[in-house]
């Protein structure tokens, strides 16, 4: 007998001499307004950080002020249409459009490295040019990663099986290699900490998560400096001593540093930031939470790191009462995207981390970001709407 199994017994036991036991039952509720809300004023604040962030660029080309604004507010509007459908949508139908889905994500990623609708930016082949808007498959792989394992751990977690492999781990593995390719290692990197979280969550084997992990790492270290691109080897170089390139590849680690430094504790006030007249690149993108830092001070990055935490926490009390496995690992892996990317983002950004290309969600200029991430929020807010409620009742004497 396991010690769950055990404490489980205990527990019967006591409420037995008590004289009531507890029944489960699953019912439906109201969506989880708590996420909702967290959501929607991060999505406010990102709209009110890429104004402040892009008007002098917009200035500066002779550009309306607020056109990075506007493009942003449509695309969230597509978001939320996005999430209202999922959130009506119930879950655990989505299996039926893995295999589907899977196609699509491929076929648009080969699309992208192969054809010249792929758009490069700054080195990155990540984009494709629709003419109204630059499309990033890559970010359809993150649900996608949610949908196809937990699928497949909802039961049992057998990686030696070889349906799974076929089905599964294979076409994973082929998808990595491609996102790798553009070259993209961030996403990567988020992808298998999601897949790896969700092994761990369906139960899987501890010991071979330490034999994987303690192979992988080794070969990490061995052969990390053959695997890494010249710029990434550049990044890492440059995070350890960025005062050895300050004014090259240093330049956007220094200048982000001197953004929260100038912010110090309560900020300059909003649209008071130096550094996004033309010092700080990418400053609506992969830098905003430091023009947040700069505006709003170390008060306001805490408030965003406070959102963030509230979002995980009810992620992950979303996993907690799901009836159903399915429905707990989908909730976890779409919240360990969330908390993991923007933790990786806010780590960039302060210089814990190497730059990695990793935007901050909802608030981070990008249409695909936003659309994708808010659909997500609509299958967590459908998988909310079910959960397990205990009901005490009272033995008859």
């Amino acid at each position: 007998m396991s010690y769950h199994e055990y404490k489980s017994n205990r527990r019967i036991e006591r409420e037995r001499r008590r004289g009531h036991h507890e029944e489960k039952s699953i019912i439906l509720s109201a969506p989880d307004k708590t996420l909702l809300l967290v959501v929607t004023f991060l999505v406010i604040i990102g709209f009110l950080a890429i104004f402040s962030a892009t008007a002098p660029k917009c200035m500066r080309e002779g550009a309306n002020l607020a056109s990075f604004l506007i493009k942003q507010m449509i695309y969230a509007g597509f978001g939320f249409l996005a999430m209202g459908w999922f959130a009506k949508f119930d879950y655990k139908k989505l299996e039926r459009y893995n295999t589907k889905f899977l196609w699509i994500v491929a076929i648009l990623l080969l699309v992208l490295q192969f054809t010249p609708l792929g758009v490069t930016i700054n080195g990155a082949k990540r984009w494709i040019n629709l003419g109204f808007m630059q499309l990033q498959p890559s970010e359809l792989a993150k649900p996608l990663f949610c949908m196809l394992l937990a699928s497949n751990f909802k039961e049992k977690v057998d990686l030696l099986n070889f349906n799974n492999w076929t089905s599964t781990f294979i076409p994973i593995l082929i998808l990595l290699g491609i996102i790798y390719k553009q070259p993209n290692l961030s996403m990567v990197i988020i992808l298998l900490t999601t897949s790896f979280m969700l092994y761990i969550a369906a139960r899987g084997s501890l010991k071979l998560v330490a034999i994987l992990g303690g192979l992988g790492f080794a070969g990490a270290l061995f052969y990390l400096p053959k695997l890494l691109q010249g710029y990434q080897m550049d990044r890492i170089n440059v995070w350890l001593n960025p005062g050895s390139d300050a004014l090259g590849k240093g330049y956007n680690i220094i200048q982000s540093l001197i953004a929260f430094a100038s912010g110090g504790f309560i900020g300059t006030g909003y649209g008071g930031s130096i550094q996004k007249l033309a010092y700080l690149p990418e400053c609506h993108t992969d830098f905003i939470f430091a023009i947040i830092g700069e505006e709003f001070g170390y008060l306001g990055c805490l408030f965003i790191i406070g959102l963030f935490t509230v979002l995980v926490y009810r992620g992950l009390r979303i996993a907690k009462r799901c009836p159903d496995m399915y429905g707990k690992l989908l909730a976890i892996g779409i919240t360990v995207i969330f908390g993991f990317q923007a933790f990786l983002n806010m780590s960039v950004a302060s210089s814990f981390f190497p730059v990695t290309g990793v935007t901050l969600p909802f608030i981070s200029y990008g249409g695909t970001s936003i659309i994708v991430s808010l659909a997500m929020v609509g299958i967590l807010l459908n998988i909310s709407k079910q959960r397990i409620k205990r009901i005490r009742t009272e033995n008859e004497q």
